[in-house]
């Protein structure tokens, strides 16, 4: 019997897709460092980076949001019950500094602008702050040549020659590089990544600037006796850290780095990794450095966090909110004992005053600032401290040689009568903020006037300005316009009897601006409707950089003019 072979009715399946490849594209125009900063070699390390870490990092950013809520809502943070295993466990210890970092009684800080490079090279300082973040606009141009000037400035064949003609040129002693990328909550939005289900999204300014910088420099620093180094800035709290040890732990592999070269060091700037301090370390641990105390933005984090909490949360005036305010003093006391306690560095911040030149009494007056300010850090058993400008170096280290003496640092001092409660992390309402007085209308007309001219500079590609003697980056001027919601959101009055409205602010910052000289080239219509955006909206805008990146810096083109 013959077999008939019947074809079969259902139509044959379709082949499954080729599984997409993850990619990176450069979306930002051309500038002169591109070809040398997005090599193929670079772009394939930035892809691999973003295929494992981008997903982990926008579920943080989540949760950041979903606690920020609750914070705001009445749920005070607290020390965390499921790892008290890890502050009871007296045993284990950070790596600790790695080669150069040993010493770090005085650190400048500053963008990676050609000129500014240079000047930090040759401060004296021990270490410098390489910033691409609260100092730097963060420009396509700026992004990309900072690296570039970080390239040259390792291999030493840095310069500059300024319009006028007048050279710089780096000197023989030059500070240990330590390196700040943008914080996870930010985004370069002139690479575009899509992931293996062809979604496309920015990428993450973290990943792009620390990845580019260990690329490029990791092995050229090990071979020149020093070490890849980070500072880590706006973390919330210690999974966010864990997220950074698997970026160093992959980093290291795939660029044949012994594990544990890199080396970190924390900035806790917010008032939730205020509580996770142990823990951050613990995850870190075999990258960790240290930490450093980022006044500001604690300060900044402090309002964000409490801003609808009431009345009595209200901080006063921003001058009036000194290192020695109790729940200042509490969590700088808290850090040294905590970072000694594990084998770690602590770090003292920023005091904002800086000299000048042509005024011989404000250089006085911010010297014996400054001087009184690192007497407290060294007293308190910081190991060094930061400054913003050369001529404060001497003034910094002057203190610290008297503090240290023949040691590097002062981790000897365990700071055992140090114990720190929740509550006293959370005794903001003892500032003052709340009490008949303590906003007044010079101290609002202040915080508009800092915040649009910082803007007005921001915007024309300048993070790091200084206003009225004072050195202000995007942390300061996260003070000043989180303040003037606040203060509008619970209908401060002021000493003057100012009951301090929406309407009221408009009429000081129209009042502010009739008063600053104009040119064709300035921003500042940008930059009042930008204040005015991060000051007065009905929700409170996160963070002021992020409106003012996306539609000021990307979407108009406004490329650092």
């Amino acid at each position: 019997m013959s077999m008939t072979t019947i074809a079969s009715s259902r139509p044959r399946p379709e082949p499954l897709p080729e599984p997409r490849r993850p990619s990176l594209t450069i979306s930002g125009p051309r500038t002169d460092a591109l070809d040398h900063v997005l090599t193929d070699e670079a772009m394939t390390f930035l892809t691999e980076l973003h295929t494992r870490f981008s997903g982990r990092r926008h579920d943080l950013l989540l949760a950041r949001q979903r606690r920020r809520d609750r914070i705001s809502n009445g749920a005070d943070p607290d020390f965390l019950p499921l790892t008290a295993h890890i502050r009871a466990d007296s045993s284990w210890r950070v790596a600790g500094p790695g080669p150069g970092l040993e010493d770090r009684r005085v650190e400048i800080t500053g963008p990676t602008d050609r000129k500014m490079t240079v000047n930090a090279l040759n401060s004296g300082a021990k270490v410098w702050l390489a910033d691409h973040e609260d100092a730097m606009s963060p420009t396509w141009e700026n992004v990309l040549g900072g690296q570039q000037n970080l390239h040259d400035a390792i291999r030493g064949t840095i310069d500059f020659t300024s319009a006028e003609g007048k050279e710089y040129r780096v000197g023989e002693q030059t500070p240990t590089i330590v390196f700040r990328p943008r914080g996870w909550h930010l985004t370069e939005k002139h690479l575009q990544f899509t992931d293996r289900a062809g979604q496309q999204a920015a990428s993450s300014a973290s990943l792009v600037d620390a990845g580019l910088y260990l690329f490029h420099n990791a092995v050229e620093l090990v071979e020149r006796g020093s070490g890849p180094y980070l500072y880590l800035p706006k973390l919330e709290g210690h999974l966010e850290a864990r997220l950074w040890d698997e970026v160093f732990r992959f980093t290291e592999a795939y660029l044949g780095l012994r594990y544990g070269t890199i080396r970190a060091t924390v900035l806790i700037e917010t008032i939730t990794a205020a509580f996770e301090m142990d823990e951050i370390l613990y995850e870190l641990r075999d990258h960790c450095a240290g930490l450093n105390a980022g006044r500001w933005d604690y300060i900044f984090s402090v309002i964000k966090n409490f801003r609808n909490r009431g009345p009595r949360w209200v901080l006063p005036d921003r001058g009036s909110v000194r290192m020695t305010v109790p729940f200042m003093q509490a969590y700088t006391e808290l850090l040294v004992a905590t970072c000694h306690r594990r084998g770690a560095q602590a770090i003292g911040g920023m005091s904002a005053f800086i000299p000048n030149r042509r005024r011989p009494e404000v250089t006085e007056r911010a010297l014996a600032q400054v001087t009184a300010d690192k007497q407290r850090e060294a007293g308190q058993g910081f190991d060094g401290t930061w400054v913003a400008h050369p001529d404060l170096v001497p003034v910094a280290r002057a203190v610290f040689d008297e503090a240290l003496g023949e040691r590097t640092d002062q981790r000897h001092r365990l700071r055992e009568d140090v114990q720190v409660t929740a509550a006293q992390l959370l005794d903001i309402p003892s500032a003052g903020g709340g009490e008949p007085g303590a906003v007044t209308d010079a101290g609002v007309r202040a915080n508009i006037s800092v915040g649009v001219r910082y803007l007005e500079a921001w915007l024309r590609g300048s993070g790091a300005v200084a206003l009225d003697d004072l050195m202000e980056d995007a942390a300061t001027a996260e003070i000043s316009r989180s303040q003037i919601w606040q203060w509008v959101a619970q209908g401060t009055v002021t000493a003057e009897g100012t009951r301090l409205t929406r309407a009221r602010i408009l009429e000081v910052l129209d009042e502010v601006v009739a008063g600053l000289p104009r040119d064709p080239q300035d921003r500042v219509d940008d930059a009042v409707d930008l204040f005015a955006q991060v000051a007065l909206a009905d929700e409170f805008p996160t963070f002021l950089t992020v409106p003012a990146y996306t539609q000021y810096l990307v979407e108009r083109g406004d490329e650092g003019a």
